[in-house]
């Protein structure tokens, strides 16, 4: 067996990027060079100009990946959600991409997005205080 040191790295060989360049290059030895990560950020405010809500997520290998969709108590249930959701996935289409993915708690939005043509595709039971994390997709 080879002596190999286990270390935590520097915040200077994490900004380098070298360990995902060299990710990246095995890879493309399998399935060839792809894009960047691509940002989709959409935001809303209300007539005052404060937010009320937004979308944060990004393409990647086709796929729009939402991280965050949010929209304050205030704008809820006037369409705001779909109306991001569907800027979000228009822009998305515009980068590539051919399908969605997300993650959503039990608590939070699952309904809504299965309104939105999202399907469950995983879960995770008692992954917090006994929710669940439901994992979700769409073609797009």
């Amino acid at each position: 067996m080879s002596n190999f040191e286990i270390y935590t790295p520097t915040a200077e060989e994490v900004h380098s990027g070298e360990l995902g360049r060299r990710m990246r290059q095995f890879n493309y030895r399998v399935v060839g060079e792809y894009g960047q990560v691509q940002p989709v950020w959409i935001s809303a405010k209300d007539d005052t100009g404060g937010l009320v809500g937004g979308l944060r997520g990004f393409v990647f290998l086709q796929w729009l990946n939402v991280e965050l969709l949010f929209v304050d108590d205030a704008a809820r249930h006037q369409g705001l959600g779909r109306r991001l959701l569907e800027t979000a996935e228009q822009k998305a289409r515009e980068l590539g991409a051919r399908n969605a993915t997300l993650n959503t708690f039990e608590w939070q939005a699952r309904e809504f997005y299965l309104k939105q043509g999202y399907e469950d595709f995983g879960r995770i039971d008692d992954y917090i205080q006994g929710f669940y994390v439901a994992y979700m997709k769409k073609a797009l």
